[in-house]
């Protein structure tokens, strides 16, 4: 077996697969640390969607730039549209977890994909996502991916990780300025 290194305080033991890695979900390790355990995963073929893959992958700047997080994140949604559950990371360390909550709208539901249809007895929303993965490191919220069942996926930054990572996908802001700019402007009171 090997084994892989990293200078953090905050570095926790994963087992993924066959061989043991090093999870480090603390400021300044996250990236290196993805980047090393993703090329790790890439080599394994497991049959199972390992949850720390999924705790590193949805903490990254963006999963869909790391090739081996695409594979994982895809089936661990597939997964979640089937009713399976969440995989967890129990050796992921004190404070860093994933839990998956499906949308409700409009309280679970950001307003740019907050959908309202007029009906009989009045106003209906609905979510353009299913659900969301929100991961918190070191007990904080981090990320939170929101997914739908036909395979399209968003992810939300926190404060928190904007400031560790310093860049990320930049997609749900977008869309959120997108949304902003197609309300009407509010109606001018008369005096």
């Amino acid at each position: 077996m090997s084994s892989m290194r990293f200078p953090s305080p905050f570095i926790r033991p994963c087992s993924m697969t066959r061989t043991i890695h090093r999870v480090a979900l603390s400021p300044g390790g996250l990236t290196r640390t993805l980047i090393a355990v993703s090329a790790a995963i890439a080599a394994s073929s497991a049959a199972a969607v390992d949850g720390c893959e999924v705790l590193l992958c949805l903490a990254a700047p963006n999963w869909r730039s790391v090739s081996p997080c695409v594979p994982t994140v895809t089936q661990v949604l597939r997964d979640l549209a089937r009713g399976e559950p969440l995989p967890s990371c129990a050796m992921g360390g004190s404070g860093n977890s994933a839990n998956h909550t499906w949308s409700a709208a409009p309280e679970d539901c950001p307003p740019q994909y907050t959908l309202v249809t007029e009906g009989p007895h009045g106003p209906r929303y609905s979510c353009t996502y299913d659900g969301s993965i929100t991961v918190s490191v070191v007990g904080a919220p981090f990320t939170r991916t929101w997914w739908s069942t036909s395979g399209d996926a968003v992810t939300e930054f926190y404060p928190a990780a904007k400031q560790q990572l310093g860049t990320w996908d930049r997609r749900f802001e977008d869309d959120h300025d997108a949304w902003l700019r197609r309300r009407p402007a509010p109606l001018a009171q008369a005096h």
